[in-house]
C-alpha cells in the first residue's frame, strides 16, 4: 500500500482556480464514498483509504492506494468531472507526493509552514475536522490513521519547540490593517460581517477592538447570527435583508459557505449610488468567492480577496527564518520515524508468509511424529526425527536460494548472503 497526497494551494493556483475545486462537507462525504467504491480496482489505482482537506487556501486529497500513478489519474478525473474543470486547466496547478514526501508535505501543512499565514494555527483544526469526517465516512485505515495522528503530534511539537507562530499576522488582522490604511481609524465607520463561521468570529473580534461606530452580523440562521452578535455587542440581521441594507455599511467582511456569490454587481452599484459614492471597503474571505469579481471594477469600491490579504501577512517572514529552520529540522526527524514505520508495514506481508510457511512445516512434521508415536516408536527416536525434519525443511528454502540464485543477479545474491549471514551470526550461541 502506497501513501499519495495530491492537490493545489495558494502557491500553485490562483483564487479563480481554487474556488472551482473547493469541496463542501457534503461533497467530501460523496467524494470519499466514490473513491472507495469506484476506485478500489487495481486499474483505478486500488484506493482503499481516502480523506479530503478543503480550505480557502487549499484542496488536498490523501489516499492509501496500490498504484499511485493510476490513483492520481482517477482522483484528478473525478475532480475534473465533478467540478466541471477541464483536466488541461487543472493539471498545471496540481502537486502530488508519495510515501515519505507525502508525509513531509502533510507535516509542513499542519505546522503552518505551507500556509499563507506562516505559523497559523487554524489549519490544525481544519485538518482535525478533515480527519474526523474521513473517519466517519470509513475512509481511514491503518495508513491514513497513522499519517494523521503523526501529523498532529508533529504540529504540536513544532509549535511547542519553535517560535514559528510568534508575531504572525492573521488574515483577520491583515483585514484590519487594510481598513485602517483607508479610513485612518474606524470610530466613524459601520462594519458588516456576512456569515457567522469561525473566520468571521476572528474578524469580528479584531474589528471590535478598533471600536467602530457599529457592527452588524448578517447570517442565514438568525439564531447563530445573534449568538455571535452578543459576543461583540453587535446587531444581527437576516442574510435575506442584505440587498436593502448593505448600502448603510462602510466596511463589509464576508465569509460564507455559499457555492455562488451572494454579493453581486447590481447590489453594490445600488449601494454606491445610495451612499453618494462614499467609498466601501469589502473583504471577501470565502472560497468560492462571496463577491462577484466584477464588483472590483467599480469606482469607490475597494475589494480584497483572501489572496490579497496573503500579500499583507507575508510581510515579516524573513524575520522568522530561524524558527522555520528549526521547524524543518523537527519535521525531517519525524519523517524519518514515519519512513521506519512504512518499512515495517511493507515487511508485514513477507513476515506473515514466513510464519505461514514455518507453521505449515511445523504442522507437517508434528503430524508425522505423532503417527510414529502411535505406531509405538521410541519417543526419543521420534523427537530426534522431529528435530531433524524441522531443521532440514526450515533451512531448505534459504539453502536453495543461496545455491541456485533462482534468477537473482550477482548483487542480489550477495545481498541475500549478507542478510542471512548477519541473521545467523546474531543468533549464534
Amino acid at each position: 500500500m502506497q501513501l499519495l497526497a495530491l492537490g493545489l494551494n495558494h502557491t500553485t493556483a490562483p483564487l479563480a482556480v481554487r474556488e472551482r475545486v473547493a469541496f463542501s462537507p457534503d461533497e467530501i462525504t460523496d467524494t470519499i464514498a466514490h473513491l472507495l467504491e469506484r476506485c478500489g480496482a487495481a486499474s483505478q489505482g486500488g484506493i482503499h483509504e481516502a480523506a479530503v482537506l478543503s480550505t480557502c487556501n487549499r484542496t488536498e486529497l490523501y489516499t492509501a492506494c496500490e498504484d499511485p500513478a493510476a490513483a492520481r489519474a482517477s482522483v484528478l478525473s473525478y475532480i475534473a468531472n465533478k467540478k466541471g474543470v477541464p483536466l488541461s486547466e487543472l493539471e498545471p496547478h496540481i502537486y502530488a507526493f508519495q510515501q515519505e514526501e507525502a508525509a513531509r508535505h502533510t507535516f509542513r501543512v499542519a505546522s503552518g509552514l505551507d500556509s499563507m499565514v506562516l505559523g497559523e494555527t487554524q489549519i490544525v483544526g481544519q485538518m482535525k475536522k478533515a480527519e474526523k469526517l474521513a473517519h466517519d465516512c470509513r475512509g481511514l485505515g491503518v495508513m491514513l490513521n497513522h499519517l494523521f495522528q503523526s501529523t498532529f503530534t508533529v504540529a504540536k511539537e513544532v509549535r511547542t519547540a519553535t517560535a514559528i507562530g510568534a508575531n504572525s499576522v492573521s488574515l483577520a488582522a491583515a483585514a484590519v490593517r487594510l481598513a485602517l490604511r483607508l479610513y485612518g481609524n474606524l470610530k466613524d465607520e459601520n462594519v458588516l460581517f456576512v456569515g457567522a463561521g469561525e473566520m468571521i468570529e476572528l474578524c469580528a473580534a479584531h474589528f471590535a477592538a478598533q471600536s467602530p461606530k457599529s457592527i452588524t452580523i448578517a447570517n442565514r440562521t438568525m439564531e447563530k447570527g445573534q449568538t455571535l452578535a452578543r459576543t461583540v455587542h453587535a446587531e444581527a440581521i437576516r442574510l435575506a435583508d442584505l440587498p436593502e441594507t448593505i448600502g448603510r455599511y462602510d466596511i463589509v467582511i464576508s465569509c460564507t459557505a455559499s457555492a455562488l456569490p451572494i454579493i453581486g454587481l447590481g447590489m453594490i452599484e445600488r449601494a454606491i449610488a445610495e451612499r453618494r459614492h462614499r467609498p466601501m471597503f469589502i473583504v471577501d474571505l470565502a472560497v468560492p468567492r462571496d463577491v462577484e469579481p466584477e464588483v472590483d471594477r467599480l469606482d469607490d469600491v475597494y475589494v480584497y480577496t483572501v489572496d490579497d490579504l496573503g500579500k499583507v501577512v507575508s510581510e515579516g517572514k524573513q524575520s522568522r527564518q530561524a524558527a522555520i529552520s528549526q521547524a524543518e529540522t523537527i519535521i525531517s526527524l519525524r519523517v524519518g520515524d514515519f519512513v521506519d514505520w512504512l518499512r515495517l508495514r511493507a515487511a508485514v506481508p513477507t513476515i506473515q508468509s514466513l510464519r505461514d510457511r514455518a507453521n505449515f512445516i511445523r504442522d507437517d512434521e508434528l503430524s508425522r511424529a505423532l503417527r510414529h508415536l502411535h505406531h509405538g516408536d521410541k519417543p526419543e527416536e521420534v523427537l530426534e526425527m522431529l528435530a531433524h525434519g524441522l531443521t532440514n525443511k526450515l533451512l531448505h528454502d534459504p539453502t536453495i536460494l543461496l545455491r541456485n540464485g533462482e534468477g537473482l543477479s550477482n548483487d542480489d545474491r550477495d545481498l541475500v548472503g549478507r542478510m542471512l549471514d548477519r541473521f545467523y551470526r546474531r543468533h549464534d550461541r
